[in-house]
């Protein structure tokens, strides 16, 4: 008799345990052809980010679903510390959150228990797409496979971050650079020396706690230089940027000139 779970794993607490890099899509353009093509494009987890992105949750369930026919894992950016709003995506087939602007280990503890079912959180049953996408027993073993992520992008996380990362049940964190860079260098320009040391802080503390760390990027080369660097979790930039970058080059190259730079440096 097999007693294993039948429900669907998730891939990245394997490369996670293996130590293996995680490649991030990041999506904002509300599109479910887009967000299934991101899928297929090698990346290991495709985020629908519902913070900055211009998507709504009705093409975040779209979405959702072109993910699932693709090898990325589908994950979710919350717009804020919201349970209600968390369980409404991981009822839709998100198998991770991310959510921001978290700063105490508090919120942290209010964030992992809107990700988890009773005893362990206060997640109301109505697992709907999630039963779809998790097979037969997702119930009893969403908690099992499901990440919750707190983003670490305030003065007052980094103040807390030890207390944060104690948390039990955090399984990754998530640094956002650009706002970092707004309150420890004043602007999101090129000089980012204190941010940088900042973030070097968090990754340095991330490790010693056994607590995965995943970051932002402007593109692929800064993200390979953040995998160097010890990330096990790298975004290499968002859907508009790339798409915006590609054409760009594509322009300068039929006109023989050189490309110009995206106004968005950096990433969110």
């Amino acid at each position: 008799m097999n007693d294993q779970p039948n429900i669907r794993r998730n891939p990245l607490r394997e490369r996670l345990a293996e130590g293996q890099t995680i490649v991030n899509a990041w999506l904002s353009i509300p599109s479910s052809y887009s967000a299934e093509g991101m899928g297929h494009a090698g990346v290991h987890a495709a985020t629908v980010d519902l913070q900055h992105g211009m998507i709504g949750p009705t093409d975040a369930l779209h979405m959702l679903q072109a993910i699932s026919a693709t090898p990325a894992v589908p994950l979710v950016r919350v717009p804020s510390l919201d349970p209600a709003f968390m369980m409404r995506v991981l009822d839709s087939g998100a198998y991770g959150v991310i959510c921001p602007m978290i700063s105490t280990a508090e919120e942290t503890a209010e964030l992992v228990r809107a990700c988890r079912y009773p005893p362990t959180g206060i997640r109301s049953f109505g697992p709907a797409r999630g039963l779809l996408y998790g097979g037969a027993d997702y119930v009893a073993h969403a908690d099992s496979e499901i990440l919750v992520i707190p983003m670490i992008e305030t003065v007052a996380a980094v103040e807390n971050l030890d207390a944060i990362l104690a948390v039990e049940g955090v399984d990754m964190i998530y640094i956002g650079p650009n706002d970092l860079a707004f309150v420890f260098d004043g602007c999101v320009g090129p000089d980012r020396r204190k941010s940088e040391e900042v973030i070097a802080h968090v990754l340095e503390k991330a490790k010693a706690a056994g607590i995965p760390a995943g970051i932002f990027c402007a593109d692929g080369a800064e993200a390979a230089r953040r995998v160097a660097q010890g990330f096990a979790l790298v975004t290499p930039g968002n859907d508009f940027g790339i798409l915006t970058r590609g054409m760009r080059a594509a322009v300068a190259e039929t006109l023989g000139a050189t490309a110009a730079c995206s106004p968005a440096q950096g990433g969110y």
